[in-house]
């Protein structure tokens, strides 16, 4: 019956598909897509707990949440008659899947058929999927249900230096990731800390925190970009960041803040170059032994612009393919670390 109808209609109608963003708040559709539902002559979601349904209803279009064929669908545009279609997660796969088989008998005068997007995801929009997978892995896995921040601690330092060998490497997908993992491992803490417990003496906090922290942070120290100052050298924006870091601060020594944990030579290049941007004039202590020659090292590294880590990375590596050549073996395509 649908079929002769659509045949001998003088107009074939149209059918809009319209898909909307889960990371987008329900309601902020755009102008095209009220456009388009509040002209329709029927409007139809088949999914009756659709996240856009109360604010269509209260815009007072009517919905009809029945689940047609896509004859029912072509059906029901005859006569010139617009149908729109509100796109459940799935994308309604069924129905597009059966009006392309329709279409292709040749058989049946098919509708205008055009994809409406309403909502679009944002930059940074997959980062909401990110905080919604860990929210249930925290709850279901019996191993990240368990996990604190002080049992974390090892694969942050882990994920930071794979990350850093990536760089080192130029390899372009190992970096995407390993960034992942090293975000993995903030949305992890974050996570954990949102719940409080005996780790978190003060508040709880939660990611939205966590970034609009570092947020505020960025736009303070950066004044040259969103206040009144001007800087046109990294130099001076150097200058600009140390300047209102030490406000923020107010430390009393210029080694405040410098984690004494981190590896040998990175804490003597840190501490070094520290000195020398607060103008300190500072000899190396006197003494014997291969520390008191490394620090030496780290410091002139450092004044001339040389991360001593880095530089004894690449070296190392070069001695790892020295040995590997004695052993016979190539240096071409090494299995990763373990």
């Amino acid at each position: 019956m649908g079929y002769v109808r659509c045949v001998n209609a003088s107009s074939p109608g149209r059918i809009v598909l319209l898909t909307t963003s889960h990371r987008v708040a329900p309601g902020l559709l755009s102008w095209p897509a009220w456009q388009a539902l509040q002209g329709a002559d029927r409007v139809l979601c088949a999914d009756g707990t659709h996240p856009q349904l109360p604010y269509l209803r209260e815009a007072g279009i009517q919905v009809d949440e029945s689940a047609p064929t896509a004859e029912d669908l072509v059906d029901a545009c005859a006569g010139g008659h617009t149908v729109v279609v509100v796109a459940t997660g799935e994308g309604e796969p069924r129905l597009t899947d059966g009006l392309a088989r329709l279409a292709g008998s040749g058989r049946v005068r098919m509708p205008d058929l055009e994809l409406l997007p309403a909502s679009y995801d944002l930059p940074g929009a997959r980062l909401l999927d990110l905080v919604q997978v860990m929210d249930r892995i925290r709850v279901e896995c019996p191993w990240s249900s368990q996990q604190t921040h002080k049992g974390l601690a090892k694969y942050g330092i882990e994920e930071a230096y794979e990350l850093v060998e990536a760089i080192e490497e130029g390899d372009r997908d190992e970096l995407r990731e390993e960034l992942g993992d090293v975000l993995l491992q903030v949305v992890f803490h974050a996570r954990i800390a949102e719940e409080g417990g005996p780790e978190d003496d003060d508040e709880p906090f939660s990611i939205d925190d966590v970034a609009g922290g570092i947020v505020t942070k960025l736009i303070h120290r950066h004044p040259h970009v969103f206040g009144d100052e001007t800087a046109s050298t990294p130099e001076e924006v150097k200058e600009h960041w140390l300047r209102t870091k030490a406000v923020e601060k107010q430390r009393t020594s210029v080694t405040e803040g410098v984690p004494l944990g981190q590896p040998g030579l990175a804490l003597a290049a840190k501490l070094a170059s520290r000195a020398r941007t607060a103008g300190l004039e500072v000899p190396l202590p006197e003494g014997e032994g291969v520390g008191y020659e490394l620090l030496a090292l780290a410091v002139r590294a450092e004044t001339e612009g040389v991360d001593p880590e880095a530089a004894l990375r690449a070296a190392a590596r070069a001695y790892r393919d020295a040995i590997r050549v004695r052993e016979g073996r190539p240096t071409d395509g090494l299995p990763a670390e373990s």
